[in-house]
C-alpha cells in the first residue's frame, strides 16, 4: 500500500450517489438509447446560457489580447469586483464594495475557502437536514467536525429546539441553503428571522460569533411571488455569501462565483483576509480570467427560468396524482419524493426496472426521500410519466 492520504484516496474511489447515478445512466443509455433513460440524478441546468454571455466570450476570444487569459488579482480582477458589488447594491442594498468579494471557482470553491478561513481544527460547522452531501467533505477536509440538525419534514423548514441543542460553545457557523437542494423549499422570512436571532443570542452567550455561511447557487431560481429570498448580509453581521452562477445563468461547467463577506462584522479585515489566504493555501487563486469578463454584460439576469417552473408544475402535479407525496419547491429545480417503502436506495432500485433513476436521500442527512432532478427537457418528463405511472403500481400507490 503506498504512503499517501488514505482519505484523499476514498473519496477519489468512491463517487457520491449523485455520480454513481449519473454514471449509470450514461452506461444505460449505450445499451437502450438515451431517449429511453430517464434520468433525473445530476442538477445539471437544462436551459441555454443567456445569448448575451455566449457573445462576451466570442468577443472576448476575439480580441485575442493577454488579458483575456492571463492571470488577474488573486482575489479577482478588481472591474469585476466592483461590477459586483454595484449589482448586489442594486438588488439589495447591502452596501457591499469591492474589498469585501472574492472571486472563485464556482460555490463548491467558495464554501471550502469559506470554511477553511473560520475553522480550526475540532471546530464544528451545522448543517440543516436535508443538505447538499459535499457539505460533509468541505468540512471534515478543514479538520473541522460536521454536525446536522435532523429534518424538520413536517415543512422542511428548521427544527430549532434541535438547532439551539446543537449549537455550543465549539459551534464555528452554520450553513444554510435557501432554495434548498434537494427540496426546493425556501425558507420562510419568520425561519430567517428566527434564525438569525438564535445565532446573536449564542454569539453573546459564548462570546464569540456564530458565522451564518450562506451557500446561494439557487437564489434566482423562485417560481413563486411569495416565496422571498432575502439577502442575509441585511439579516445577520457574520455572514458569509457563497455565490455561483452556474444555475442562473447556466454556467456550471465554467465554475464562475464569488464570496461576499460581509463589511458590517467588527473583524471584517481578518475575516476577509483569512479568504484570500485559504484561496492561496487551497490553490483557488485567481477564477478564469475569462468568465469574469464574460458575466459582466449578464450582471442581474438569469437563463429562461420559466422551463424550471414548466417542469416542477408538470411533474408535481402529475406524481401526485398518481399517488407520490411530494414536498412542494418554491425553487431551485428539484422535487423532492417520499419514498413508498422505508428504504429509499431499495425504492431507487426498483425504479431502475423502469429506467428512472433518482437519487436516495440518505446522503443528504434525511432517509426515507428520492431527489429528482428536473432541470431536464419538458418532452423528456413527458416520456417518463407512464414509467412513473407503473412504478407507482407496482407499490399499490
Amino acid at each position: 500500500m503506498a504512503n499517501i492520504n488514505n482519505r484523499m484516496m476514498e473519496l477519489g474511489k468512491v463517487r457520491s450517489v449523485i455520480r454513481e447515478t449519473f454514471e449509470y445512466g450514461n452506461k444505460r443509455a449505450k445499451e437502450i438509447g438515451r431517449e429511453n433513460v430517464y434520468d433525473f440524478s445530476l442538477g445539471n441546468p437544462s436551459v441555454p446560457t443567456p445569448e448575451i454571455v455566449d457573445k462576451e466570450m466570442v468577443n472576448l476570444i476575439n480580441d485575442n489580447t493577454v488579458a483575456v487569459h492571463g492571470y488577474t488579482s488573486a482575489q479577482g480582477a478588481e472591474p469585476t469586483r466592483i461590477a459586483i458589488a454595484q449589482d448586489i447594491n442594486r438588488r439589495f442594498s447591502a452596501g457591499v464594495t469591492k474589498d469585501d468579494i472574492y472571486m472563485t471557482c464556482g460555490a463548491a470553491a467558495s464554501l471550502t475557502i469559506s470554511i477553511s478561513a473560520l475553522c480550526n481544527k475540532g471546530d464544528e460547522i451545522i448543517a440543516i437536514a436535508p443538505f447538499f452531501p459535499e457539505y460533509r467533505v468541505f468540512v471534515e477536509s478543514a479538520g473541522a467536525k460536521l454536525v446536522v440538525v435532523p429534518a424538520d419534514t413536517e415543512n422542511f423548514q428548521i427544527n430549532f429546539k434541535e438547532l439551539s441543542r446543537l449549537i455550543t460553545p465549539k459551534t464555528k457557523g452554520i450553513i444554510i441553503n435557501t432554495p434548498n437542494n434537494p427540496t426546493g423549499v425556501v425558507f420562510s422570512e419568520n425561519t430567517i428571522n428566527r434564525l438569525c436571532d438564535i445565532l446573536r443570542e449564542k454569539s453573546k452567550e459564548f462570546g464569540n460569533p456564530v458565522y451564518l455561511i450562506t451557500d446561494e447557487p439557487y437564489r434566482e431560481l423562485v417560481y413563486d411571488t411569495d416565496a422571498k429570498v432575502p439577502y442575509l448580509i441585511n439579516c445577520y453581521d457574520h455572514t458569509l455569501v457563497c455565490y455561483s452562477y452556474s444555475k442562473s445563468l447556466s454556467l456550471p461547467g465554467d465554475r464562475i462565483g464569488y464570496i461576499v463577506v460581509s463589511n458590517k462584522m467588527p473583524e471584517h479585515e481578518d475575516i476577509y483576509a483569512a479568504v484570500c489566504g485559504a484561496g492561496r493555501a487551497l490553490g483557488f487563486v485567481c477564477a478564469p480570467s475569462i468568465m469574469q469578463r464574460a458575466i459582466l454584460p449578464a450582471l442581474g439576469k438569469t437563463s429562461d427560468l420559466s422551463v424550471y417552473k414548466k417542469n416542477r408544475d408538470l411533474l408535481y402535479e402529475s406524481l401526485t396524482k398518481m399517488g407520490y407525496t411530494c414536498v412542494h419547491p418554491d425553487g431551485a429545480f428539484y422535487l423532492f419524493v417520499k419514498s413508498p417503502v422505508p428504504d429509499a436506495s431499495e425504492f431507487c432500485l426498483k425504479a431502475r426496472e423502469y429506467d428512472i433513476l433518482l437519487v436516495p436521500s440518505d446522503s443528504f442527512g434525511c432517509t426515507g426521500y428520492v431527489r429528482i432532478a428536473y432541470c431536464v427537457t419538458t418532452e423528456m418528463i413527458q416520456r417518463s410519466l407512464p414509467a412513473f405511472e407503473k412504478l407507482a403500481e407496482s407499490y399499490g400507490l
